[in-house]
């Protein structure tokens, strides 16, 4: 069992944490509003990034993950309204651009410069455009600037998505600033989804990564709005040690207290981007539990919350619970179906496998709570899914 790690919620995203800096502008990518955005640590932070599982990788995330290698960074360049994906050698080439010109404008090795892209594939971006607004942003970041920042990677979200924290690092405090952006395109295995995570605390660059990966298996990867996965999945954190605390080089409590503050900002972001859902009018957390393992219990969370007809039912407020069941009979959850009891906003509505209740009611709320309970074993999984509605598709025609 995790240790419990107090924490408090501070104003702010990701320039809430000790020498960071951050700007957003419109460039010319989209029609209106900001679409570039540049995270800047004034000091070499380690780093860490988890990129998108697709096969079909887009060329920022190449670059990146080439860039990030050595566990180690000091900028992001991220730009809403293109993808940068399917777009061959040209796109590659653009990409590279992207972070040498941030390398060129704050006197960086380009190879410490990531680069993520979120948008339309198959759309060359305007690079000279681009580059352009690269030099104002150098120009004009700022320890203020975290929130334009936030408003420059968005593409179909209604609002911006950020957060911060603050704990205690023996004696010293460390702050953790997060940043994130998705509506459509979200999936388990990451999402059509940036996230750029930042901190003041010193921490080895492996364990970086270990609390980062713990902390998205926890997040990002429990989420899902549509089943679909992007080309640009893109989880980028960088630590720069400003705080003062004392460097991170075991699993110690304080790597177990920056693990909990990462899982922290990560699972609210990931939240967000539910409530977010293109079209979404229904919030679902969805608990199974008396599983053999977290996998099979992982399983069938997942299988309720991705099968289309189960969420156009909570669109629709019909309770058809029989597609839960036939969700996670077609699921590789190994369970006997006479041993399921299914609970939604607290009542039983499934037991011993047979529906007892069609009550619709409980389905009016906006924010819906189901608990599937498969038998007597110690497993036990969450995902975060919301309804699927007419306003979906038009969205994505």
């Amino acid at each position: 069992m995790k240790k419990r790690v107090l924490f408090n919620w501070i104003d702010g995203g990701v320039t809430a944490p000790a020498g960071f800096l951050a700007a957003g502008v419109g460039c010319g990518i989209k029609k209106e509003g900001k679409d570039l955005a540049l995270l800047y640590s004034e000091a070499p932070a380690s780093a860490a990034a988890l990129l998108t599982v697709n096969r079909v990788k887009a060329a920022p995330v190449a670059v990146t993950g080439k860039h990030l290698s050595d566990g180690t960074a000091r900028a992001v360049i991220a730009n809403s309204g293109g993808a940068n994906a399917c777009t061959g050698e040209d796109g590659y080439n653009d990409a590279v651009a992207m972070c040498r010109e941030v390398a060129v404008r704050l006197g960086l090795d380009p190879a410490d410069v990531a680069v993520a892209s979120t948008g339309k594939i198959g759309v060359r971006l305007p690079i000279d455009k681009v580059l352009a607004g690269v030099a104002w942003l150098a120009e004009n970041m700022s320890d203020g600037g975290g929130g334009d920042a936030a408003e420059a990677i968005l593409t179909t979200d209604t609002r911006k998505k950020e957060c911060a924290l603050s704990l205690d690092n023996g004696g010293k405090e460390v702050r953790i600033g997060a940043m994130a952006k998705g509506a459509g395109m979200i999936c388990p295995h990451m999402a059509t989804m940036l996230a750029f995570i930042t901190t003041d605390a010193a921490i080895e660059p492996g364990l970086l990564r270990e609390a980062l990966t713990e902390a998205v298996d926890a997040s990002f990867n429990r989420i899902t709005v549509d089943g679909d996965m992007s080309t640009n999945d893109t989880v980028i954190c960088m630590a720069n040690g400003r705080s003062g605390a004392g460097r991170i080089e075991i699993r110690d409590s304080s790597y177990e207290a920056l693990a909990a503050g990462l899982e922290a900002v990560c699972v609210k972001l990931a939240r967000e981007i539910v409530l977010d859902g293109e079209g979404a009018t229904k919030f679902v957390e969805i608990r199974v539990r008396g599983a053999s393992s977290d996998g099979d219990a992982l399983e069938a969370c997942r299988a309720i919350a991705t099968s289309n007809l189960f969420k156009a039912a909570l669109y629709g407020r019909s309770p058809n619970w029989g597609r839960m069941m036939a969700a996670i009979g077609a699921s590789r959850a190994v369970f006997e179906p006479c041993d399921v009891e299914v609970f939604v906003g607290g009542e039983k509505v499934i037991e011993g496998g047979m529906i007892v209740s069609r009550n619709a009611d409980l389905l009016e709320a906006d924010r819906i709570e189901i608990e599937v309970v498969l038998g007597d074993g110690n497993g036990e999984s969450r995902v975060w899914t919301c309804d699927l509605s007419p306003e979906y598709v038009e969205v994505n025609i």
